[in-house]
């Protein structure tokens, strides 16, 4: 598996997938719409599935001495790894914004989602979403990369509209917290965040494999 995770990273990927880390950085933005950093993480990512599709990577990889199944895992593997690299730089956003820029004017005149752990968990759920929706959907064909993506563009940006609503609805202010505030609810929404990540990355990838075993490359 380590093979194929460095044939991944050296052969497959793009470099936008690793410049497009750097979106995680998005989270220091003030009147941003901070969860569209996600987005841009996930467009460097789909740069490498189209390098994949265009290289016919699926059936090199297929024609290693590994199982099918090994082909999907190492395609997953790399997927998370970009989205947890992203993620570090969108955690340490958040701590420096909960702590030493907690009374910053800029962000406290901020009208858009605050940088707290809610938004930090909803992350981890848009990304689990661009593996179930994005990730998943391609291995129905291991070709198709449009259909699928269009599909998680709507599911991500709706998932972006409601997080941008939510804590304007009466009762619903401390989603929008800064620094410490509410801060056993925030925590509680970011273990959510990451329990929905994992379990949406896992099942997908179970099904993924269960698809791509169907296709006859």
């Amino acid at each position: 598996m380590r093979n194929i995770m460095t044939k991944e990273l050296k052969l497959s990927a793009s470099i936008l997938s690793f410049l497009f880390i750097a979106f995680g950085l998005t989270f220091f933005i003030p009147g941003y719409p901070i969860l569209c950093g996600v987005f841009f993480v996930t467009l460097g990512i789909f740069q490498s599935f189209q390098n994949t599709r265009e290289t016919n990577d699926i059936l090199f990889s297929a024609l290693l001495p590994i199982a099918k199944k090994d082909v999907v895992k190492g395609k997953y593997l790399f997927v998370c790894f970009i989205e947890l690299c992203a993620l570090v730089l969108m955690c340490i956003a958040v701590i420096l914004r909960m702590t030493v820029l907690a009374d910053a004017v800029v962000y406290r005149a901020n009208a858009l989602m605050n940088a707290n752990l809610f938004a930090l968990g909803m992350a981890f759920v848009i990304f689990g979403l661009f593996n179930a929706v994005f990730v998943g959907g391609f291995f129905k064909t291991a070709y198709k990369i449009g259909p699928p993506f269009v599909a998680y563009i709507i599911v991500a940006f709706s998932v972006i509209v409601v997080c941008e609503i939510l804590f304007h609805i009466p009762g619903l202010e401390k989603l929008n917290a800064f620094g410490t505030e509410a801060l056993a609810l925030q925590v509680l929404l970011l273990l959510a965040g990451i329990i929905a990540y994992i379990l949406i990355t896992w099942f997908s990838y179970k099904k993924a494999c269960r698809n791509f075993e169907k296709i006859d490359l």
